[in-house]
Protein backbone atom coordinates (compact mmCIF):
# COMPACT_ATOMS: atom_id res chain seq x y z
CA UNK A 1 0.00 0.00 0.00
CA UNK A 2 1.85 3.14 -1.03
CA UNK A 3 -0.46 5.96 -0.95
CA UNK A 4 -3.77 6.29 0.93
CA UNK A 5 -5.59 5.48 -2.47
CA UNK A 6 -4.46 2.31 -2.40
CA UNK A 7 -6.48 1.45 0.53
CA UNK A 8 -9.73 1.95 -1.39
CA UNK A 9 -11.05 -0.69 -2.95
CA UNK A 10 -13.93 0.47 -5.48
CA UNK A 11 -16.79 -2.15 -6.67
CA UNK A 12 -17.86 -2.72 -9.66
CA UNK A 13 -21.19 -3.61 -9.48
CA UNK A 14 -22.90 -3.16 -12.79
CA UNK A 15 -24.05 -6.22 -15.17
CA UNK A 16 -21.91 -5.74 -17.84
CA UNK A 17 -18.49 -5.60 -19.71
CA UNK A 18 -18.83 -2.16 -21.00
CA UNK A 19 -20.56 -0.65 -17.80
CA UNK A 20 -17.42 -1.66 -15.97
CA UNK A 21 -14.65 -0.23 -18.74
CA UNK A 22 -16.61 2.95 -18.18
CA UNK A 23 -16.22 3.09 -14.72
CA UNK A 24 -12.42 2.09 -14.58
CA UNK A 25 -11.58 4.97 -17.82
CA UNK A 26 -14.25 7.50 -15.50
CA UNK A 27 -11.87 7.16 -12.53
CA UNK A 28 -8.45 6.35 -13.10
CA UNK A 29 -7.29 7.49 -10.12
CA UNK A 30 -8.66 4.17 -8.67
CA UNK A 31 -6.13 2.10 -8.56
CA UNK A 32 -8.21 -1.21 -6.78
CA UNK A 33 -11.24 -2.75 -7.83
CA UNK A 34 -13.98 -4.92 -6.72
CA UNK A 35 -15.16 -7.58 -9.52
CA UNK A 36 -18.21 -9.30 -7.71
CA UNK A 37 -20.83 -12.15 -8.33
CA UNK A 38 -22.69 -10.04 -10.57
CA UNK A 39 -20.35 -8.26 -12.95
CA UNK A 40 -17.91 -11.85 -13.13
CA UNK A 41 -20.90 -13.84 -13.85
CA UNK A 42 -22.32 -11.76 -16.75
CA UNK A 43 -18.55 -11.41 -18.30
CA UNK A 44 -16.58 -13.96 -16.74
CA UNK A 45 -12.87 -13.56 -16.52
CA UNK A 46 -13.01 -10.87 -19.33
CA UNK A 47 -13.33 -8.13 -16.65
CA UNK A 48 -10.39 -9.33 -15.24
CA UNK A 49 -8.21 -9.10 -18.68
CA UNK A 50 -9.32 -5.68 -19.10
CA UNK A 51 -8.45 -4.48 -15.90
CA UNK A 52 -4.49 -5.78 -15.59
CA UNK A 53 -3.86 -4.64 -18.91
CA UNK A 54 -4.57 -1.06 -17.09
CA UNK A 55 -2.65 -2.03 -14.33
CA UNK A 56 -5.03 -2.28 -11.58
CA UNK A 57 -5.37 -4.64 -8.55
CA UNK A 58 -8.58 -7.28 -8.15
CA UNK A 59 -10.37 -7.95 -5.47
CA UNK A 60 -12.18 -10.84 -7.01
CA UNK A 61 -15.08 -11.57 -4.30
CA UNK A 62 -17.00 -14.32 -5.21
CA UNK A 63 -17.03 -15.89 -1.51
CA UNK A 64 -16.94 -19.61 -2.36
CA UNK A 65 -19.00 -21.87 -0.21
CA UNK A 66 -19.17 -25.34 -0.71
CA UNK A 67 -17.47 -28.47 -0.07
CA UNK A 68 -13.71 -28.89 0.41
CA UNK A 69 -13.18 -30.46 -3.42
CA UNK A 70 -15.03 -28.11 -4.77
CA UNK A 71 -13.70 -25.33 -3.16
CA UNK A 72 -10.51 -26.45 -4.38
CA UNK A 73 -11.07 -26.37 -8.09
CA UNK A 74 -12.54 -23.16 -7.80
CA UNK A 75 -9.36 -22.00 -6.16
CA UNK A 76 -6.99 -24.06 -8.70
CA UNK A 77 -8.89 -22.27 -11.44
CA UNK A 78 -8.75 -18.68 -9.82
CA UNK A 79 -5.15 -19.32 -9.37
CA UNK A 80 -4.70 -18.26 -12.84
CA UNK A 81 -6.71 -15.06 -13.29
CA UNK A 82 -3.41 -13.39 -11.67
CA UNK A 83 -5.91 -11.24 -9.30
CA UNK A 84 -4.84 -10.18 -5.84
CA UNK A 85 -7.91 -10.96 -3.08
CA UNK A 86 -10.15 -13.68 -3.61
CA UNK A 87 -13.20 -14.68 -1.18
CA UNK A 88 -14.46 -17.60 0.54
CA UNK A 89 -16.81 -18.25 3.15
CA UNK A 90 -14.63 -19.08 6.46
CA UNK A 91 -18.29 -20.96 7.45
CA UNK A 92 -17.28 -23.65 5.05
CA UNK A 93 -15.46 -25.26 7.74
CA UNK A 94 -11.75 -25.88 8.01
CA UNK A 95 -11.48 -28.89 6.06
CA UNK A 96 -12.58 -26.36 2.60
CA UNK A 97 -10.82 -23.39 4.10
CA UNK A 98 -7.00 -25.71 4.40
CA UNK A 99 -7.90 -26.86 0.69
CA UNK A 100 -8.32 -24.14 -0.96
CA UNK A 101 -5.19 -22.73 0.60
CA UNK A 102 -2.98 -25.23 -0.79
CA UNK A 103 -5.41 -25.49 -4.20
CA UNK A 104 -4.72 -21.60 -4.59
CA UNK A 105 -0.95 -21.86 -4.02
CA UNK A 106 -0.18 -25.02 -6.06
CA UNK A 107 -1.80 -23.95 -8.49
CA UNK A 108 -0.27 -20.20 -8.97
CA UNK A 109 3.29 -21.66 -8.35
CA UNK A 110 2.46 -24.26 -11.07
CA UNK A 111 1.95 -21.53 -13.51
CA UNK A 112 4.74 -19.13 -12.29
CA UNK A 113 2.30 -16.41 -10.87
CA UNK A 114 2.44 -14.89 -7.23
CA UNK A 115 -0.71 -16.49 -5.53
CA UNK A 116 -3.49 -14.29 -4.55
CA UNK A 117 -4.42 -13.88 -0.75
CA UNK A 118 -7.46 -15.75 0.11
CA UNK A 119 -9.56 -14.03 2.10
CA UNK A 120 -11.68 -15.52 4.90
CA UNK A 121 -15.76 -13.84 5.03
CA UNK A 122 -16.83 -13.87 8.48
CA UNK A 123 -20.36 -12.32 9.09
CA UNK A 124 -22.03 -10.12 6.03
CA UNK A 125 -22.32 -7.03 7.09
CA UNK A 126 -25.90 -6.56 6.17
CA UNK A 127 -26.67 -9.36 9.11
CA UNK A 128 -27.61 -7.83 11.99
CA UNK A 129 -27.12 -9.39 15.90
CA UNK A 130 -30.47 -9.91 15.94
CA UNK A 131 -30.68 -11.51 12.68
CA UNK A 132 -27.66 -14.05 13.18
CA UNK A 133 -29.69 -15.10 16.50
CA UNK A 134 -33.64 -15.37 15.55
CA UNK A 135 -32.79 -16.35 12.00
CA UNK A 136 -29.47 -18.18 11.38
CA UNK A 137 -29.80 -19.69 14.93
CA UNK A 138 -26.26 -18.97 16.01
CA UNK A 139 -26.43 -18.76 19.52
CA UNK A 140 -22.91 -16.75 20.26
CA UNK A 141 -22.18 -12.71 19.99
CA UNK A 142 -22.54 -11.36 16.62
CA UNK A 143 -18.47 -10.07 17.64
CA UNK A 144 -17.58 -13.54 19.03
CA UNK A 145 -18.57 -15.34 15.86
CA UNK A 146 -16.60 -13.05 13.80
CA UNK A 147 -13.76 -13.88 15.84
CA UNK A 148 -14.31 -17.06 15.89
CA UNK A 149 -14.09 -17.33 12.10
CA UNK A 150 -11.53 -15.27 11.42
CA UNK A 151 -8.82 -17.74 13.83
CA UNK A 152 -10.37 -20.55 12.36
CA UNK A 153 -9.74 -19.39 8.75
CA UNK A 154 -5.85 -17.91 10.28
CA UNK A 155 -4.91 -21.48 12.08
CA UNK A 156 -5.50 -23.05 8.27
CA UNK A 157 -2.88 -20.62 6.68
CA UNK A 158 -5.57 -18.05 4.78
CA UNK A 159 -4.15 -14.57 4.65
CA UNK A 160 -6.72 -12.37 6.16
CA UNK A 161 -10.66 -11.85 6.79
CA UNK A 162 -13.14 -9.89 5.51
CA UNK A 163 -15.17 -7.99 8.59
CA UNK A 164 -17.74 -5.38 9.54
CA UNK A 165 -15.47 -2.21 10.54
CA UNK A 166 -17.30 -2.96 13.97
CA UNK A 167 -15.35 -5.91 14.36
CA UNK A 168 -12.03 -5.13 13.21
CA UNK A 169 -10.58 -3.80 16.07
CA UNK A 170 -11.04 -7.17 18.02
CA UNK A 171 -9.78 -9.12 14.94
CA UNK A 172 -7.17 -6.60 14.49
CA UNK A 173 -5.81 -7.26 18.09
CA UNK A 174 -5.94 -10.73 18.30
CA UNK A 175 -5.12 -12.00 14.75
CA UNK A 176 -2.00 -9.67 14.79
CA UNK A 177 -0.65 -7.28 12.68
CA UNK A 178 -0.03 -9.56 9.59
CA UNK A 179 -3.78 -10.37 9.17
CA UNK A 180 -5.10 -8.81 6.35
CA UNK A 181 -8.52 -6.93 7.11
CA UNK A 182 -10.64 -5.91 4.21
CA UNK A 183 -14.06 -3.83 5.49
CA UNK A 184 -17.40 -3.29 3.23
CA UNK A 185 -20.13 -1.23 4.75
CA UNK A 186 -17.87 1.41 5.29
CA UNK A 187 -19.60 4.54 5.22
CA UNK A 188 -18.70 8.60 5.61
CA UNK A 189 -20.40 10.73 7.57
CA UNK A 190 -22.20 12.32 4.53
CA UNK A 191 -23.21 9.29 2.76
CA UNK A 192 -26.75 7.41 2.78
CA UNK A 193 -25.89 3.72 4.81
CA UNK A 194 -28.07 2.05 2.67
CA UNK A 195 -28.62 -1.61 3.50
CA UNK A 196 -25.41 -1.95 5.48
CA UNK A 197 -25.72 -2.28 9.04
CA UNK A 198 -22.76 -2.67 11.10
CA UNK A 199 -20.54 0.77 9.74
CA UNK A 200 -18.23 3.36 10.50
CA UNK A 201 -16.83 6.03 9.00
CA UNK A 202 -13.60 5.43 6.41
CA UNK A 203 -11.14 7.19 9.23
CA UNK A 204 -12.27 5.40 12.03
CA UNK A 205 -12.15 1.86 10.17
CA UNK A 206 -8.77 2.16 9.08
CA UNK A 207 -7.73 3.36 12.93
CA UNK A 208 -9.01 0.16 13.74
CA UNK A 209 -6.93 -1.81 12.42
CA UNK A 210 -8.20 -2.54 8.72
CA UNK A 211 -5.76 -2.92 5.91
CA UNK A 212 -8.56 -1.91 3.02
CA UNK A 213 -12.09 -0.38 2.47
CA UNK A 214 -14.49 -1.52 0.21
CA UNK A 215 -16.30 1.52 -0.87
CA UNK A 216 -18.80 1.53 -3.56
CA UNK A 217 -22.14 3.50 -3.81
CA UNK A 218 -21.06 6.60 -1.55
CA UNK A 219 -18.49 6.85 -4.53
CA UNK A 220 -20.26 5.75 -7.30
CA UNK A 221 -23.93 7.18 -6.76
CA UNK A 222 -22.29 10.58 -6.20
CA UNK A 223 -23.00 13.56 -8.30
CA UNK A 224 -19.39 13.45 -8.55
CA UNK A 225 -17.48 10.69 -7.86
CA UNK A 226 -14.05 11.45 -8.66
CA UNK A 227 -14.57 14.23 -5.99
CA UNK A 228 -16.50 11.83 -3.49
CA UNK A 229 -13.23 9.15 -4.01
CA UNK A 230 -10.80 12.30 -2.92
CA UNK A 231 -12.89 13.60 -0.68
CA UNK A 232 -12.34 9.63 0.85
CA UNK A 233 -8.72 9.91 0.42
CA UNK A 234 -8.32 13.35 2.15
CA UNK A 235 -10.23 12.40 5.13
CA UNK A 236 -8.28 9.17 5.07
CA UNK A 237 -4.49 11.08 4.76
CA UNK A 238 -5.39 12.58 8.34
CA UNK A 239 -5.23 9.07 10.16
CA UNK A 240 -2.99 7.06 8.17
Amino acid sequence: MNTVADRLIVPLDVPSLPAAIAWVERLPQVSFWKVGLELFVSTGPAILTELKQRQKHIFLDLKFHDIPNTVAGACRAVATYGVDLVTLHAAAGPAALKAAQTAISEAATATGQAPPQLLAITVLTSLTARSLALDLKIPIELPEYALHLARLAQQQGIAGAVCSPQEVAQLREICGPHFRLVCPGVRPDWAAKGDQKRTLTPAMAVKAGADYLVIGRPITQASDPAAAFQRICDELATVV
